[in-house]
């Protein structure tokens, strides 16, 4: 027998009970088909020997917004590494800027004002810009500054007759005038005006993100939102430009797609049918392993770190403000609702206790008008909750998708922001295991960097940026979060039957490591790198950053 590649000399942990370890895999057409004995008087086109090194199953990221990745990578970056004050914000402007066309959009992203100490001010954006127009984009992606230019782009010379907008808030001065802040569907009044991107644009950011991807170790992702060039996406023709990067060899990690909800609608001749879906009847598993679709995204709330999540409670300081929801709680079940009945999975977006509830009120209605046990409908973020929150979405067989890098990258603005007895319900993460929900692992990238191994490392350690720790309890074991980060992320898009392990006959993604996370000390594991990324058998990156 001859198969396509034997990896050999390697310490493989599988995370399959029935065969833990291996030091050799065999590959053929992109499947695993057999380990160390079983390849015995195997031959095989490739044989690569991996020095030894230590091999994990490849990592999924449940919630990465992967055209939004390149957008930022190709964007003038604010993130808090690079800027420390708002004077470093106005000067990357300034010298960014003045490396373009005199009308052409300034365009960055990454800025927090919990490390800013206030958000940018449009005037002050529009004098660093020598007039162009400037639109910043919070690090949460719940937000952004426009310059005064974009405003009077938009029509609204001087902030003046900016409209108020449902689901969102526009910061004014004593006048009513715009100064420069957009929140949630605010944004889009800026929106209309860069979007949607161009298709050469599109297949840029795929091609930036996708490097990132593979370097970081990452054999698949699941894209949280496209379609919606106003709210999530790119372009109305969003599963064209990825299938076309698919096609093209430009996007090699593997994705799973959410359709934004508004692209969903009744189809005509079903209506008696109660359909909410796309055309032609597609719906959630449609697709092969390179490229499917999956849930259908529904944003509910706002953002923690900008303080725009629907909380029960008012924000620490804030007494007026609990937050806001996107969708009033009827249009956010009817919405649950539809998609449900139309054979969709939904992935809520719920990051407050309030959205939280209002989301498990929809998927709780949805099952009581057409049960479909089995149905693996998520809440991402998951952000604050309670234990009767949880054991609640555990009832409804609902999965959760919180973030681990969260905690090192906001965890002190999230802690700061409500009442401290509130603190130890921020992203939980082994409770959730404990009342027997699956955990996926997570980074929200590009809201934090997509690294899975920062983000494993946080969901052990949980430790914020000055050195608190952010609930405990909550601190999970090294399998347990290597295993969110693979047989998790797999099963929350149904794919555990081809990914999250390695077995015989699943996919041949995995991982060469620099270091075995199991035998580091747990404030180490962010330090370890990625060797190489194997997808389907092909090595895709190595350690010197090369794709094949």
């Amino acid at each position: 027998m001859r198969i396509d590649a034997i990896y050999t000399n390697a310490r493989i942990r599988t995370l399959d009970s029935t065969r833990p370890t291996a030091t050799r895999i065999g590959v053929l057409h992109g499947r695993i088909v057999g380990f160390d004995e079983e390849l015995e008087g195997v031959d095989a086109d490739r044989v690569i020997n991996l020095g030894g090194a230590p091999v994990l199953p490849g990592f999924h990221d449940a919630h990465y917004h992967l055209s939004l990745t390149g957008a930022r990578l190709a964007a003038l970056d604010l993130r808090p590494t690079r800027v420390r004050n708002l004077s470093d914000v106005y000067a990357a402007v300034a010298e960014h800027a003045a490396t373009l066309p005199a009308d052409a959009w300034v365009r960055g992203s990454g800025y927090d004002q919990n490390f800013l100490e206030s958000h940018p001010d449009g005037a002050e954006l529009h004098r660093a810009a020598g007039g162009r127009p400037v639109y910043l984009e919070h690090v949460s992606g719940h937000m952004g500054v426009a310059s005064t230019r974009a405003f009077e782009l938009a029509g609204h010379p001087g902030g003046r007759g900016v409209p108020d907008f449902d689901g969102g808030h526009v910061q004014r001065d004593e006048s009513g005038s715009a100064t420069g802040l957009l929140q949630e569907r605010a944004m889009q009044l800026i929106y209309d005006l860069v979007r949607p991107m161009k298709l050469d644009e599109v297949r840029r950011n795929l091609d930036l993100a996708n490097r990132q991807a593979v370097a970081y170790g990452l054999t698949s992702v699941t894209e949280p939102g496209i379609g919606d060039y106003k709210m999530l996406g790119n372009t109305p023709a969003d599963f064209h430009s990825y299938q076309s990067a698919v096609e093209e060899d430009v996007l090699r990690t593997r994705v799973t797609l959410m359709p934004y909800c508004s692209t969903l609608h009744e189809l005509e001749g079903f209506k008696d049918h109660g359909w909410f879906g796309l055309d032609l009847g597609i719906r959630t598993g449609l697709g092969d392993d390179r490229l499917r679709v999956g849930p259908v995204k529904i944003v509910s709330d706002g953002s923690f770190i900008g303080r725009s999540a629907a909380m029960h409670h008012c924000y620490h300081g804030e007494p007026d403000n609990h937050g806001m929801m996107q969708h009033d709680p009827e249009e956010l079940q009817s919405m649950i609702v539809g998609a449900h009945r139309a054979g969709w999975s939904v992935a809520a977006h719920a990051i407050g206790d309030a959205a939280i509830d209002h989301a498990m009120d929809g998927f709780a209605a949805a099952q009581r008008l057409l049960p479909r046990p089995g149905v693996r409908h998520r809440i991402e973020h998951f952000a604050l909750s309670t234990d009767a929150q949880i054991a609640r979405a555990a009832g409804l067989g609902l999965i959760p998708v919180p973030q681990g890098v969260f905690i090192s990258d906001f965890g002190d603005g999230m802690m700061d922001a409500v009442d401290p007895a509130l603190a130890p319900l921020i992203y939980r993460m082994k409770s959730l295991i404990a009342a027997g929900m699956v955990l996926p692992g997570a980074t929200d990238s590009p809201v934090s960097d997509g690294n899975p191994l920062v983000s494993i490392h946080d969901m052990v350690n949980r430790t914020t940026a000055t050195g608190r720790v952010l609930g405990p309890d909550e601190r999970l074991s090294v399998d347990e979060a290597v295993r969110a980060y693979t047989h998790g992320s797999a099963y929350a898009v149904g794919q555990e039957k081809d990914k999250g392990t390695l077995r015989v006959g699943q996919l041949a993604d995995f991982v060469v490591l620099s270091d075995d996370l199991f035998e580091l000390a747990p404030t180490k594991i962010r330090d370890v790198s990625i060797g190489a990324t194997i997808i389907g058998g092909r090595t895709v990156y190595d350690a010197a950053g090369h794709a094949s």
